[in-house]
């Protein structure tokens, strides 16, 4: 039987949708940020920022980052925590007996780690969670750097001395930042994971057949 052929948007439909809902998001916390930063800035008695200048401050690049990081810390752990453990009922678990888990390999080329094997194919197994953990700690440091850099900027505006970056990575607010950031990414998860044992979305690969026992695991 022959395969229907489909085209570049079909294919790629949902991850050019994301981007492009990214690309908004991301377009309006720009210009929102630029202008309610201005506005402190303004009330302190310094100079607004151009867009350029916005772009490279410590304002935007700790708000930024703040949120990334949480987000591929989300991701990551639930990558691993998803090998080992298991929730009674809920589409996103493993099944609860291993002999129930089927994998799934459509027709296609296999990807050259697991040809090569050896460290490549090992390298390769772990590798979704590997470089979302890079990701994160990517986008700590970054919302470090950004964050101290903010402090330093509001610091000058006001005539304080200015801080080291260790000082800063002790405060108790850079914390804050990250904590708020974490506690609302694990709660998001574990409502999918909870809520996906009684609820259903037809035709979503998040979800169980609409049909399905709420006692049954996995999708």
């Amino acid at each position: 039987m022959a395969t229907k052929r489909t085209g570049f948007l079909q294919e790629n439909g949902l991850s050019l949708v994301l981007v492009a809902f990214m690309a908004l998001s991301l377009a309006g916390q720009v210009l929102t940020g630029q202008a309610a930063y201005n506005d402190e800035r303004v009330h302190d008695g310094a100079r607004a920022l151009a867009l350029g200048e916005y772009l490279q401050s410590g304002h935007f690049v700790s708000a930024i980052f703040e949120n990334w990081e949480s987000e591929f810390l989300q991701m990551g752990l639930y990558v691993l925590l998803t090998v080992r453990l298991r929730q009674k009922g809920s589409a996103e678990s493993r099944p609860m007996d291993p002999a129930l888990e089927q994998e799934r390999i459509d027709d296609g080329p296999t990807p050259w780690p697991v040809t090569m094997g050896g460290w490549c194919l090992k390298l390769y197994g772990h590798s979704l969670s590997t470089v979302l953990g890079l990701l994160f700690l990517l986008s700590f440091w970054l919302h470090l750097e950004g964050s101290w850099r903010h402090e330093l900027e509001e610091r000058a505006v006001k005539g304080e001395l200015p801080i080291s970056l260790w000082t800063h990575f002790t405060d108790a607010q850079f914390w804050f930042e990250s904590f708020q950031n974490w506690q609302s990414e694990f709660l998001a998860v574990f409502a999918l994971v909870v809520l996906s044992i009684w609820l259903r979305q037809k035709d979503s690969p998040q979800s169980k057949p609409v049909e399905a026992p709420h006692s049954q695991t996995g999708a």
